[in-house]
Order: C-alpha cells, then structure tokens, then sequence
C-alpha cells in the first residue's frame, strides 16, 4: 500500500492548511449535537465548515487568529460573525459563558498550553454547553503513512492523556471519546492506526 503522490500532497494539504477542510467530515457531523438556533463557537475558520453548521441553523461566531482566514471564510459564510483572535487564548469578549457549543476543528496538534486551552473552552460554554473538538490523533505524529513508527509516543509532550486531563481540570467533564482509522477515506494510510480523534465534553452545571 504505497502512497501516491496525489495522497501525500492531499495529506500535506490538510496539516498545512484549513482549505485541506472541505466541510465537516461525516463520521464528525454524525457527533454534532441539535444546534438549530443554538449559540455555536467555532474554533478556526473554514468556510464550508461554517456554511454548514449555519445550514442547520447554528447562530456561529468564528474566532481565528488570521485575518486572511476570516476573510476566505467571510466569503463563504458573510452571515456569521468573526472574531480576531487567539484560538488557545480566546479573547475575553468570548469567555462570557453564553454559547451552547465550542466547535473545534484541527484541534489537538498545535495547541502550546493545553490547560489554557482548555480553559478558555469552559469560559465560552453556558453550564451545560458541549465541547465537540476533533483533530489528528496524538500517536499520528510517531508514524508515517504507511504506520511504520518513527518516534516514541511516550516521549512526546502531545499525549491523549494530556488533552482528557486538561479537559477534566477545566471542568468539562467527558462524554465521549472516538478514535477513527480516517475521516479522510480517500487517503491511503495504514488502517490499523487511529489517524483521528474526537472528544466530546460538557460543561459541568454550577
């Protein structure tokens, strides 16, 4: 099972860049709790994304730290509204604990203080609001695509153990947990690796 070169620049695309995002995958829709008329936050910009997740009706606010990000989205989706913004230090207009879902896109990879993270999601969640993030699976990075190891998962900062824990110090609590052989099924890669990862979580009532 070689990859082929379309494959490998697909795969580049997509850690490269959000326009490697079409729209949101099936397998992650199928996650996607009721949202029409729901207050929605949505981690990175990406136009088809945000298109759709208004198509059922979400109210979104799109927060990215790119102004050229928000503007291709813009395009895309001109009804929602844009934040410019740190995504792992949401800005404290969002942290006002006013939206029924934080959805996050692309989210474990790049993310420098988890607890940080982490905790600028609770901020932006009502009590009882949901978290549905999703993104490469941490052991991703130690093989390539043919699932040959490459490094030690256990020396690697990025661990799953790291993103649940920082989720629970928050004060989300977990309601979900998938790890998937693709989302990205046009991809040739080894099936017996988890490429991708979901987390669900809901913000514990005060």
């Amino acid at each position: 099972m070689d990859p082929t070169d379309e494959n490998l620049r697909a795969w580049e695309e997509i850690h490269r860049s959000r326009e490697g995002r079409p729209g949101v995958p099936k397998d992650i829709s199928a996650l996607l709790p009721e949202i029409e008329a729901r207050h929605v936050l949505q981690l990175g910009c990406a136009g088809e994304e945000t298109a759709e997740l208004m198509a059922l009706g979400a109210l979104v606010t799109a927060v990215d730290s790119s102004a050229e990000e928000i503007e291709r989205s813009r395009e895309r989706a001109p009804d929602a509204a844009y934040v410019h913004g740190d995504l792992h230090s949401l800005p404290l207009e969002i942290r006002r604990g006013r939206f029924d879902l934080v959805y996050a896109a692309d989210a474990f990879g790049d993310v420098q203080d988890l607890d940080d993270w982490a905790h600028g999601i609770a901020a932006a969640l009502r009590p009882g609001g949901h978290l549905l993030a999703y993104g490469t699976h941490p052991v991703t990075d130690c093989v390539d695509p043919l699932g040959h190891w490459r490094d030690d998962y256990f020396e690697r900062e990025a661990q799953l153990g790291g993103i649940l824990d920082a989720l629970l110090a928050a004060g989300l609590g977990l309601t979900r947990l998938v790890e998937f052989r693709s989302l990205y099924n046009w991809l040739q890669r080894d099936r017996r690796v988890p490429w991708e990862l979901a987390v669900l979580a809901e913000r514990k009532p005060e």
